[in-house]
């Protein structure tokens, strides 16, 4: 079992040795006779645990800025019709970099709802990072096609059974408008029989809403609790629109409520989510980037200052979103909605870690790391990136990143002149 020491890091104002043995966090305390296959010295940078986007299409990176100032609809219109034409080559190297680009700003982990997951789950094999996959069912209310997605959704699962163990399957429901209700109740026995987690997208714009109440006479949110697919294994993309009623339902149902701000604000889909009242009401709330085809990146640092800088101008509190709970939602929200001992610096954690280096113009002075790192820092100070123990990142440096910008930049503009 190999062991990495980490030597005199800060944890939370104070400086400590750090011994992680295989994939976990064995030993933190006062470490100095401790041998170990690789010391590294942390003079100058904070650890932290890795941040987990809880929400992406990893492979959208190659349609980074091909739809500009288009809402949702629109956009959405443009984003289909290219991927009707999207390979499994193409998906391969869009996933490589979108995980390349998650490991350079500190994400150790993310939940990715996108096609052609075989493809996915090779480029986060290769590059070391942890995933839970999820199947996209989008039947359109085809019978035919949502039969064709449940079999070849049955058929992968079976695959997965064999993944490395940092990369776990599960299930999204696109949408409740482009889902049939047959496909949705399947998708939910499916994911309870097995414990898998239900991904999908709820709420997003306030068009949907009034759509919902048109069509079934109750929001989305109702919609979904209706038909039982409302629990802590379900994770809800967005959840921008939702009412009083909406919020005490997520929360009675432990529903993990994912906030994509900067997707939320570029598509103008709102920006009055309501972190307090999910909060307060019991849903697990936490952070992601969406995929870059909307928020055109998919970096948590600036996504956690976006969050804070909208709730407190939208409040007008600036005591809205602590940072304490902002750090939380980045990371540890995110490990206890997929089920993992991570997102937290303990001993017997997952070694999921990333090491700041605050020897930069933006942490001086050094009143309060954390507001540094969210309000004046960007992700160019994430140093190192551990994921499964293994160093995936160090001196900013990600095996075969040139490979991975040349290759994705060709396809990208392959893919872009087909229409």
């Amino acid at each position: 079992m190999s062991t990495i020491l980490l030597e005199q890091v800060t944890i939370k104002g104070e400086k400590k040795d750090v011994l992680i043995k295989g994939n976990i966090i064995a030993e933190i305390g006062d470490l100095k006779n401790i041998k170990a296959d690789r010391t590294i010295n942390c003079n100058g940078k904070w650890l932290l645990p890795g941040f987990v986007n809880m929400h992406t299409h990893s492979s959208m990176t190659l349609m980074r800025g091909i739809s500009e100032d288009s809402p949702l609809q629109e956009w959405l219109n443009k984003i289909w019709d290219i991927e009707e034409h999207i390979d499994g080559e193409m998906i391969y190297w869009g996933a490589k970099l979108a995980i390349l680009e998650m490991i350079k700003s500190g994400t150790t982990c993310f939940l990715d709802m996108y096609w052609i997951i075989p493809q996915i789950y090779r480029a986060v094999e290769e590059m070391g990072i942890r995933a839970d996959l999820t199947y996209v069912l989008l039947d359109n209310f085809d019978r035919e096609k949502a039969a064709r997605q449940i079999k070849e959704c049955e058929s992968l699962y079976e695959r997965s059974r064999e993944w490395n163990q940092r990369c776990r399957y599960g299930v999204a429901i696109h949408a409740d408008y482009t889902v049939c209700e047959d496909t949705m109740r399947w998708a939910g026995s499916f994911t309870k029989d097995r414990g898998l987690v239900l991904h999908t997208h709820i709420s997003e714009t306030l068009k949907e809403n009034l759509e919902d109440k048109k069509r079934y006479g109750m929001t989305p949110v109702q919609h979904f609790e209706s038909l039982g697919l409302l629990d802590k294994n379900t994770v809800a993309a967005h959840c921008v629109w939702v009412d009083e009623n909406d919020i005490e339902i997520l929360g009675k149902r432990g529903v993990n409520v994912v906030h994509n701000i900067n997707s939320n604000l570029k598509l103008a889909s709102g920006y009055k989510f309501k972190y307090n009242e999910l909060r307060d009401a019991g849903a697990n709330v936490c952070l992601g980037t969406d995929g870059a085809a909307s928020s055109n990146n998919l970096d948590m640092i600036e996504t956690m200052k976006t969050v804070a800088m909208a709730q407190k101008a939208w409040r007008e509190d600036p005591k809205a979103m602590p940072i304490s709970e902002l750090m939380e939602m980045a990371s540890h929200n995110g490990a206890v909605a997929l089920n993992m001992n991570a997102g937290i610096i303990r001993e017997g954690a997952l070694a999921d870690l990333i090491l700041i280096d605050t020897h930069s113009p933006f942490f001086v002075p050094d009143f309060n790391f954390e507001a540094n790192l969210v309000f004046s820092a960007n992700s160019s100070c994430v140093e190192t990136v551990i994921c499964d123990g293994n160093i995936i990142m160090e001196g900013r440096k990600v095996v075969g990143e040139d490979e991975i910008l040349e290759k994705a930049n060709e396809i990208a503009w392959k893919l872009s002149k087909i229409n």
